[in-house]
């Protein structure tokens, strides 16, 4: 068992934003028992020390995780089906990309603005028969689901969205969308 320094503990308390007097009143102990112990000028009991880590651990704050935000099951296309599809996904379910998902395996992207700019280079007719292959690009980073927000979120400073990944199995997308809503 590591038991803390005064230093740790002082430092601990500081950083969840606690004052000596409301950790002591939250553990049952007096203020100045607290300031003894953060001093070093006192060795405390193991039950003091467990009060103390008990209101530290309390007070943490929840870790928010990619499992708890993503949205599931993730709309997809597969390499070999038709720009069309895509096109009608997006605009049956108003987004903007998708995920380009083979066997279980995300492998590219295919998004609205690719498909604008083909048309506008005019590689792109209704006549012709294109698949998600020909337009695809490179794939969403993939995130395991206990990965903490924060990293989501810088993650998302560079790109249009995130794959939550268990294993080999796709189980959730996160945009920057997503984020948003978690402010509001």
């Amino acid at each position: 068992m590591n038991i803390p320094t005064p230093e740790e503990l002082r430092a601990r308390r500081e950083a969840l934003g606690l004052r000596q007097t409301e950790l002591a009143k939250r553990a049952g102990i007096s203020q100045s028992m607290v300031a003894r112990i953060e001093a070093g000028s006192v060795d405390p009991r193991v039950s003091t020390l467990n009060k103390i880590i008990t209101v530290f651990n309390r007070t943490e704050p929840k870790k928010i995780t990619a499992a708890q935000i993503m949205h599931a099951p993730v709309l997809s296309v597969q390499p070999q089906e038709s720009i069309s599809l895509a096109v009608e996904i997006f605009e049956k379910n108003n987004i903007s990309q998708l995920p380009v998902i083979e066997r279980g395996v995300p492998v590219g992207c295919i998004s609205e603005s690719v498909i604008v700019k083909a048309i506008e280079q005019q590689r792109l007719h209704k006549t012709q028969l294109f698949m998600v292959r020909d337009f695809m690009e490179p794939g969403f980073p993939t995130v395991p689901p206990d990965i903490d927000v924060e990293t989501v979120v810088s993650i998302l400073q560079q790109n249009h969205a995130v794959l939550v990944v268990d294993g080999r199995s796709v189980r959730g997308v996160i945009t920057k969308h997503d984020l948003i809503s978690l402010i509001v």
